[in-house]
């Protein structure tokens, strides 16, 4: 992503970046996608939930200021274009005029300005629009955004799942925004308006005829069925049932691969950045020493769970920013396995062998149904860690809101997590090191991780504009938590879209998690 000072387009290239030319000759109208997915939303409001489940139904209910494409380009959406001030201290989004909701009632600057301090408030990613002092709004199709300091992640921030635009008529009613009724019912301007939220079951999608791209959406209708596993999901998307998914099961992923009529790429996640890890909880003893949690990474090794286990479609991961990304700190500790160094340190931090050979004994908490697609590397850290003395039990919680809530509130000692960078890492990576973002929140620092020199450093690439002295300062911080190890970096996912190869469709680094207004049938169905 280019991250200029100043960026504005004229009016003949906001037309056309923003879909207001002519129906492209090629693009055929009409049909209904059928996603299947394995994860079931809590609700489809994504202004106070991240995650892939609520982000694909909510990048379609509801538009974002700004759209980011697959070179991390980023063009008009809701804001036809947009200025930066001299200082970096403010950014001036002018909006399209005359876009409706899907009540029919105007999109202003208000609506804006209520979004963005709502999702300051209630998302997750507290870092996101943590400068965000205000949001002025001059007149109806102007907002000015207000920093307390340089924000070099401001402009990413505002793409995608990350802003949706919510009607404050509707959510700025007084009612608890988390909990609002409007969240599994919901009205927004996107180009797809709900017709049905069947929950754990179906979602259903139907076009927004008034939808201010003109032409646009191709499709008629989307619909995303939510099954219970993801054997379900590949059987869904083999036998045609399905047009699209997003698959992580390795086997699966190989399987799908050779099946005729379908498309398997891992094109569409450059910037979500899914790192699989093993967490810590740095409060508990023995985990509240760094030799210990060093120990445990010295008992794993990388290369097999790669190649055996993840069957050769993940990337290797050694730290907590996706190796993908020009922060990614190539030099930072990899912990290849080294059995006798790891017994060492365990000696070190005085845990010596019982008379049954075992130092003491740990509890890790499973993602619930998520074993094959993460390589059944929770098993395989049992059997290895019994070689260096440590007795690993595995617990598997009934379902993902008692894993979530197992983690939020510090009640565990490991756990198996997967987190995303989602795009920059002011908001991916800080939420999970800050010690200020020490809460009961899952995807948090749940981990309890505090280091004085990690916050001053995050802090400081957070309003550093310049990228040379921003990567400099990640790396910095990479070094020190390679060290401290609060969580321990297995393997980036191996996310991968399937789709049938008749259907066009485009992806953007948030790929089916911005809006598919432009996705079409080639042939029939």
């Amino acid at each position: 992503m280019r991250l200029t000072r100043r960026t504005f387009f004229g009016a003949s290239a906001s037309l056309m970046a923003l879909g207001l030319g002519p129906v492209s000759a090629q693009a055929r109208r009409g049909g209904e996608l059928v996603i299947v997915s394995g994860e079931n939303p809590r609700h489809l409001n994504p202004a106070v939930q991240s995650g892939v489940a609520t982000a694909v139904p909510g990048t379609q209910i509801f538009a974002s200021p700004l759209r980011v494409d697959e070179n991390w380009d980023l063009h008009p959406y809701l804001a036809q274009s947009w200025e930066w001030a001299d200082d970096g201290l403010s950014l001036t989004l002018n909006l399209v005029p005359g876009v409706l909701f899907h009540d029919g009632t105007p999109v202003t600057s208000e609506d804006v300005a209520f979004s963005i301090m709502t999702i300051k408030q209630y998302h997750p990613f507290q870092t996101m629009f943590g400068p965000v002092d205000r949001v002025e709004t001059p007149d109806a199709n102007t907002a000015i955004i207000r920093l307390s300091q340089t924000h070099p992640a401001l402009l990413l921030a505002l793409t995608g799942a990350l802003c949706p635009i919510l009607p404050k008529h509707v959510y700025g009613d007084g009612q608890d925004i988390p909990s609002h009724p409007a969240n599994t019912a919901p009205v927004g301007c996107g180009p797809f308006k709900l017709g049905e939220y069947v929950a754990g079951q179906q979602i259903t999608l139907v076009r927004n005829d008034d939808f201010f791209l003109e032409g646009k959406p191709y499709l008629d209708r989307i619909t995303i069925r939510i099954v219970p596993d993801a054997a379900s999901v590949s059987l869904s998307l083999e036998s045609g049932e399905a047009d699209a998914g997003i698959i992580t099961d390795a086997t699966a992923i190989n399987r799908l691969g050779s099946t005729d009529g379908l498309v398997v790429t891992p094109r569409g996640f450059e910037g979500i950045g899914p790192i699989q890890w093993v967490a810590f909880n740095t409060r508990v003893a023995p985990l509240d020493d760094a030799r210990v949690r060093q120990a445990i990474a010295y008992s794993m090794d990388r290369d097999f769970i790669l190649n055996a286990l993840m069957r050769g479609v993940a990337s290797s991961q050694k730290g907590p920013i996706i190796e993908s990304s020009p922060f990614f700190n190539p030099d930072m500790p990899s912990y290849n396995i080294d059995l006798d160094r790891a017994n060492a340190l365990l000696d070190e931090a005085g845990h010596p062998r019982g008379a049954d050979g075992t130092r003491f004994s740990l509890t890790m908490e499973t993602i619930p149904g998520r074993d094959s697609a993460l390589g059944n590397v929770p098993e395989y850290l049992r059997s290895q860690l019994r070689e260096v003395g440590i007795d690993l039990e595995l617990r598997a919680s009934p379902d993902f809101p008692t894993w979530a809530g197992r983690l939020a509130s510090g009640e565990f000692q490991m756990s198996m997590d997967i987190v995303f960078n989602w795009g920059d890492p002011v908001i991916g990576v800080h939420r999970t090191y800050l010690s200020t973002n020490i809460r009961p929140v899952i995807w948090s620092n749940t981990q309890g991780y505090a280091n004085p020199e990690v916050d001053r450093l995050l802090n400081e690439a957070a309003r550093e504009l310049d990228t040379d002295r921003r990567r400099d300062l990640y790396f910095q911080f990479q070094d020190i938590v390679g060290n401290d190890l609060p969580v321990y970096w297995v393997n980036a996912l191996p996310y991968h879209h399937v789709y049938d190869s008749r259907i066009d469709l485009p992806l953007s680094i948030w790929g089916m998690m911005q809006a598919m207004d432009e996705v079409y049938w080639t042939e029939d169905r």
